[in-house]
């Protein structure tokens, strides 16, 4: 008897499941179901919040001291000022970016965008090794493309190379996640298009159920306008009539009935893009207070990644060991032979020291690494308590009469130009800019003839112009500091203990590049910016008794 009942309350239980499984979603305000084959229904996706690229960490953000782990200002300069803000959460790579991921990069531009002059600005600049006082010949040759060099941080990149190497870092990611996922065509079609050399028929036999596989080089932001035409057999369904025919007129190859392009509310795309960190968010990350904190508390501060005031290890087994890669003295790069002290002549391995308590690996030596914001000697007076960046030129595609982004030749591209407006547009400049647009809505009351007086409206999108001018009377004569200056951090192999601790901060020109300068890529996240929702007591949620 006993049995029979547990068999049936398992069922019930079953039962009950299913039904709250087959319940549709529908909205709180209009309660209109989701996700119905009918006009005006939205399609929301399951999937809140979509999985960054590989190679980052999700790194929590909080409130520091920025600066506040330096405690000698050696140059006297008071570069460095304390200021206490708040990072927001974000997401940073484990390493620093190696040679080997380079050469992925150089072999896309040659074979994909077959680009020569892209491929030659992505070089790296071999000849920083070169010194005319030492023999560093053979860095020169082989550091880059030796295989025993595969896993050594990329040096010789310039702020800008590093840049573009973000952006076309977001789109190789986002493109294979969308031909992994069949969104796109698989590579097995890409391949085979490839192959065909476009001849008719070719892509078509392993992309029967959607569109032909699209060999062009990818771009995020072409791909979301619609204007990169590549449509797989796991594309997003048209859900309505309605869709389906707007799909069939825009005259796109295996749209209509089949498919459609995947859009950011899907979920499918990373977080973000791919991009340098700020200061802010590498100076955080590198210090990794999550270890020494208790319930919103610092219990002790820290003058390097790891604890202690020194820079060798006090453990039993390890004691005396070197933490880092850098220059112990002068003359000293590596130790004496037999017991080298940091195993490292020039630059080590992206992984050979043990990472932070963020999981980040030679955030102190090895190789400093750019960051994203422009060099002021008061940064840290001049920015944002939340977030703090200096360095925002914000910036556009640039689209034609037709509303599609206008790229640079064949490599896909986008056009880019400064900002004119610092909010949104109203419909009728929009329409004047775009004369395929219909220019009547009931939204717009405005009468056309202020549409002149809306457009003499200007907009700076830097504030550096009011809070900090550039005086180029001066740069070259009295300062090396100009909008071209870019920060760069963290101490290499061959400088001194005290360029490792995170709050100090140099600067070099945008295109110019060392053999100590390497970087790391970084990432916005978005939603929750509390990583694990147990690590703070939740309050209990009432329910209400209006309406009982």
């Amino acid at each position: 008897m006993k049995k029979n009942l547990l068999l049936f309350f398992a069922l019930v239980l079953s039962i009950s499941l299913a039904s709250s499984c087959k319940k549709k979603a529908a909205s709180p305000k209009t309660g209109a179901a989701y996700n119905q084959r009918r006009p005006g229904s939205l399609q929301v996706s399951r999937k809140a919040k979509p999985a960054p690229g590989p190679g980052l960490v999700h790194i929590e953000g909080g409130t520091f001291v920025l600066g506040g782990s330096n405690i000698d200002d050696i140059g006297y300069d008071y570069s460095a000022p304390k200021r206490r803000v708040t990072v927001a959460t974000f997401y940073m790579d484990e390493t620093e970016v190696s040679n080997l991921d380079w050469l992925e990069y150089l072999t896309w531009t040659v074979q994909v965008a077959k680009d020569q002059r892209w491929y030659y600005e992505a070089l790296p600049d071999t000849l920083v090794w070169r010194s005319p006082l030492g023999f560093n010949e053979p860095y020169v040759n082989n550091y880059l493309r030796h295989p025993a060099y595969r896993e050594y941080p990329v040096v010789g990149v310039t702020w800008d190379q590093a840049v573009s190497y973000c952006q076309w870092r977001t789109n190789m990611v986002n493109e294979n996640a969308l031909r992994t996922k069949g969104i796109m065509n698989d590579w097995k079609a890409y391949s085979s298009a490839t192959a065909g050399n476009g001849k008719k028929g070719t892509s078509n036999k392993t992309a029967s159920k959607g569109s032909a596989a699209n060999t062009q080089p990818f771009d995020l932001d072409l791909y979301l306008q619609g204007q990169y035409n590549d449509i797989g057999k796991a594309a997003p369904k048209n859900m309505n009539a309605q869709q389906t025919a707007a799909a069939g007129k825009s005259g796109k190859s295996g749209t209509a009935n089949k498919g459609r392009f995947a859009k950011i509310e899907d979920g499918v795309f990373t977080p973000g893009k791919y991009r340098l960190p700020t200061e802010a968010e590498w100076e955080y990350a590198a210090l990794a207070l999550l270890g020494n904190m208790s319930q919103s508390n610092i219990n002790n501060n820290k003058v390097y990644p790891w604890y202690g005031l020194g820079v060798r290890s006090p453990d039993r087994k390890t004691r005396g060991q070197i933490y880092a890669n850098f220059k112990l003295g002068a003359g000293d790069n590596m130790g004496v032979a037999g017991y080298l002290n940091d195993a490292a002549d020039i630059t080590a391995p992206v992984k050979k020291y043990l990472p932070n308590d963020f999981g980040l690996y030679n955030m102190a030596g090895n190789v400093n690494e750019w960051v994203y914001d422009t060099y002021r000697q008061l940064s840290f007076n001049e920015t944002e308590d939340f977030a703090p960046f200096r360095g925002n030129n914000f910036k556009n595609n640039v689209y034609d009469t037709q509303g599609k982004i206008q790229t640079m030749g064949s490599t896909n591209i986008p056009m880019q130009e400064a900002a004119k407006s610092g909010k949104k547009d109203d419909y009728l400049s929009q329409s004047a800019r775009f004369p395929s647009q219909s220019t009547e809505s009931p939204a717009t009351p405005e009468p056309k003839d202020t549409l002149m007086a809306l457009q003499k409206v200007t907009f700076k999108a830097d504030q550096r112009g009011a809070l900090d001018p550039q005086n180029l009377d001066l740069y070259g004569r009295i300062t090396m500091v100009s909008d071209r200056s870019k920060v760069f951090k963290g101490g290499s192999w061959n400088d001194r203990a005290y360029w490792l601790n995170p709050g100090t901060r140099r600067f070099l020109d945008q295109g110019e590049s060392t053999s100590e300068i390497g970087f790391r890529c970084a990432m916005s996240s978005v939603g929750d910016p509390q990583i694990d929702p147990n690590d703070t007591p939740k309050f209990k949620k009432k329910r209400s008794k209006v309406g009982k």
